[in-house]
């Protein structure tokens, strides 16, 4: 989230900070978004917007709460551009807070002042909004789209992209961030009205029948649009203070907190389990009666050990499909396992060492 919560850890890339202006320029009037309603894919977020963006939501559950008891929600725009290297991307750099809070509103473009402003300084332009929605913690992430952000969505998106700026929209979820020690954001797009998605598919492009289940996770809108893939980037030198710090001391957030023992962890695994299932029940059907050692031996290294980007990315030796995705699976379950009883049976040793 990145899922819908939750974004990937930081990418080190020093590029991001340049960009060739001739390419974009030459991208903007290309609009290949225009032919696709599902061009844009991914996301990279500058730590220092997403702190931004997480600090004023928080601010608004804080004020909220001291004011009238009940968090608020709170708004801004995001600054940022495509991306000439890879056009399905879309880059962050900063964001603005606005002045608005309260209950579901529309966010308008006519802030000329605020827009003209930003060009005297910067080279990018207002590409997005973000948005929070502070509502009690649940198993789900509340990062969706309700009917109104859709809307408000919608009439950013057709405005912009049509003016070489694809516009995006971000929800924040200030209080799950804070239970959960992590930032919980979700990047989203909306369909345009003349497009129809697939039968059942979510936002994440999964197919699910069940219609409450939809809704309970995406709200009434769930068909209406999708979540882009979001992750931070920094620079090489801001890599190596966090990585610093890191050592230091994000050792004590590990043994204050169980991850493996939490029912999103619990669920995540159970729809793991199930996914293993029907992948062995199909290998079955097709006349596979057991899996070849022989086949598994090169994707036995779990997803979450793999990839360029930690869990879910690619491995080195390609898409898996059969019975090596199948091992692919058990193992993150195995692995994910593990990797609690430990944490469980270190912090036991260092905080009861007689047991």
């Amino acid at each position: 989230m990145a899922t819908a919560a939750g974004a990937a850890a930081p990418t080190t890339q020093d590029d991001f900070y340049t960009f060739d202006e001739t390419r974009l320029e030459q991208l903007r009037q290309e609009k290949p978004w225009m032919a696709d309603p599902k061009f844009i894919k991914k996301v990279m977020v500058s730590p220092g917007a997403a702190m931004k963006m997480l600090m004023h939501a928080i601010s608004g559950v804080e004020r909220g709460i001291k004011t009238g008891g009940v968090p608020v929600e709170i708004m801004g725009l995001m600054i940022g551009r495509p991306d000439p290297e890879d056009p399905t991307r879309l880059v962050v750099t900063d964001v603005f807070p606005l002045p608005i809070e309260g209950a579901e509103t529309r966010v308008l473009a006519d802030d000329a002042e605020l827009g003209e402003n930003l060009e005297l300084t910067r080279k990018e332009r207002f590409m997005g909004w973000y948005h929070s929605h502070p509502f009690e913690v649940d198993i789900h992430s509340h990062c969706f789209m309700s009917a109104m952000d859709v809307s408000t969505q919608l009439g950013w998106q057709r405005l912009e992209d049509r003016n070489g700026n694809p516009w995006l929209a971000v929800v924040v979820d200030p209080l799950r961030s804070i239970a959960k020690g992590r930032p919980e954001f979700g990047a989203f797009r909306v369909y345009p009205p003349e497009y129809n998605a697939p039968a059942d598919e979510t936002p994440d492009f999964k197919i699910v029948t069940n219609d409450s289940a939809r809704v309970e996770r995406w709200g009434s809108c769930w068909n209406r649009y999708y979540i882009l893939e979001m992750e931070y980037y920094m620079s090489s030198t801001a890599a190596a203070v966090l990585g610093t710090l890191s050592r230091s001391f994000l050792w004590m957030s590990n043994l204050t907190h169980a991850p493996g023992g939490e029912q999103e962890a619990r669920e995540k695994a159970r729809e793991q389990i199930g996914k293993m299932r029907e992948k062995i029940k199909g290998m079955v059907d097709h006349g596979v009666p057991q899996l070849s050692l022989q086949r598994l031996q090169p994707s036995a290294t779990p997803s979450s050990l793999s990839g360029p980007r930690g869990r879910g990315g690619p491995s080195r030796g390609g898409t898996r499909n059969g019975d090596a995705e199948t091992a692919a699976i058990s193992s993150d379950v195995a692995v994910d396992a593990l990797l609690h009883q430990v944490t469980q049976l270190a912090k036991a040793e260092v905080f009861n060492p007689s047991t």
